[in-house]
This record gives structure tokens, sequence and C-alpha cells, in this order.
């Protein structure tokens, strides 16, 4: 795997034959405006102290699941709850810490279970240890790219259909409210911005998802809009380095529609 590092270049002014960077300029109106700034802060905390008090309880356990682009890299030998390595190298671990530093009075416990390479039937195999038992008040569920991609790489041999992505993910649902009737569910439209006729189906599977958060009536992220419309700002391999895979920045996306979305 290769990626493309960013690099910025520092810009400068010129005025009265000197040279000001775009560091110093910034100096200056941070100065003058100081006061207004911290105005506008205490403003935000108070507005993010109302949402927590609406949509995140004290003491709530958040967990992510799904496949490689939750995993993404994690420790799977590390099982605590906050734990850097434990929590990959992808929006989970930014929504960690964002929420950790945001509310840290909530005593929040945060987890990823996600497995690269897995798909709604490897979801099912390991639901009650990895999700279940965990007891979690939000659980987040970004799953789909396998469940087409599968079926004509890796040599995986994979057959399920759309059909059985719809009916595996709905019984997973079932039962994760049947168990935990008070959870907050959270689903993640599946995404891509490739465009070959092999994954031309996969808005059908990202229909699937949404159709299920509305009939269970769970919240939704709209990842594949967020996406389409991110491109018209830099090009996709910026946000998905191979088309399926997030960046850097493309992580950050994630993870600021994802709290859009969830409200906390």
């Amino acid at each position: 795997m290769k990626t493309t590092s960013n690099s910025v270049s520092h810009q400068q002014v010129s005025r009265s034959g000197k040279s000001v960077s775009r560091r110093s300029l910034l100096q200056g109106a941070m100065s003058i405006g100081a006061l207004s700034a911290f105005g506008s802060s205490v403003t935000r905390a108070q507005d993010s102290s109302a949402s927590a008090d609406k949509n995140l309880k004290k003491r709530s356990v958040i967990l992510f699941q799904g496949d490689s682009i939750t995993d993404d890299g994690r420790d799977k030998k590390i099982l605590d709850a906050n734990i850097v390595k434990a929590l990959g190298r992808g929006y989970p671990v930014l929504a960690a810490g964002e929420l950790l530093s945001d509310y840290p009075d909530h005593e929040l416990k945060i987890y990823n279970r996600g497995i690269s390479g897995h798909k709604v039937p490897d979801l099912a195999s390991r639901w009650q240890k990895d999700t279940l038992d965990l007891k979690p008040d939000i659980l987040s569920i970004l799953i789909g790219v396998n469940d087409l991609w599968h079926k004509f790489a890796f040599g995986t041999n994979y057959q399920g259909t759309v059909a059985d992505y719809e009916n595996g993910y709905r019984e997973l649902i079932q039962r994760t409210l049947k168990a935990l009737p008070e959870v907050r569910i959270v689903i993640c439209e599946p995404f891509t911005t490739r465009t070959s006729k092999d994954f031309a189906p996969l808005a059908e599977y990202a229909a699937v998802s949404k159709k299920l958060a509305d009939e269970f009536k769970l919240t939704f992220v709209p990842f594949q809009a967020v996406i389409d419309e991110a491109t018209k700002a830099a090009p996709a391999e910026f946000w998905l380095w191979d088309g399926v895979h997030p960046t850097t920045a493309g992580h950050a996306l994630l993870l600021q529609a994802w709290r859009r979305a969830v409200e906390i």
C-alpha cells in the first residue's frame, strides 16, 4: 500500500517592500480578535454541553463496528476502551479523541471492533462477544463494501447477494435491539469513489442500509453523499486513496459527517 503525502507551501505577501508571513498576519489577527474568539468558544462549549445532555449520557459506551475502514490497523490484542492503539488510525480514534476531550466529565468508554475484510455474516459470527457483551449505549456500524467486493476479488468465492446482505443486516439489528433495547444504533452508509461496473452495485447496498435505518428508526450517516460532495473540492484519491479506504483527510471527513448525524 502506498500513500501520498500532501504539502502546503509557506505563502508570503509583500507590504512596503517587506515580506510578511501568513503566520505573522494570523498572530496579529488573533491578538486583535482575542476577546471575540473567547466569547465564541464559550458559546460553542455551551452548545456542546447542551447536545451532550440530550444525546450523550454520562458513562456511555460507544462502539464502532465494521470492516477495514473501521479497523484501520487497530491492535486487536488490546481490548480496553480509550486506548490509542486499540482504536486504529481512522475515524474511530479521531472520534474518541474529540469526544473524550469535549466531554471529560462523562467517563466515556470508546471501543473499536472493526475487522478488515469482514462482511455481514462475519459480524454475525462474532456479534455476541464483540458487540452485545460490551453493552454499548451507542453502536455505530459501517459494513457492506466487502459484501460486494469479495464476490469478484481476493479469490474468496463469496456468493452473497444484496438480499443476503439485507436479511443478515436486519437480523443483526433485531438481535441487538432484543438484547439491548435501549441501545442507539447508527447505520453508516457504505461508499466508494470507484466507477467500474464491478462497484456500481454498491449503490444497492447503500440503499439497503438507508432502508434498514428508516425501517427501525435508526440514525443514518450518508457517507456516500458526503464523499461525493467532497470530490467537488479535491480529487477522489485525496479522500479515498484506493477508492474504498480513506486517507487521513477522508477519515476526518467521515468523523465530521458522523458527529453531525449522531449530534454529539
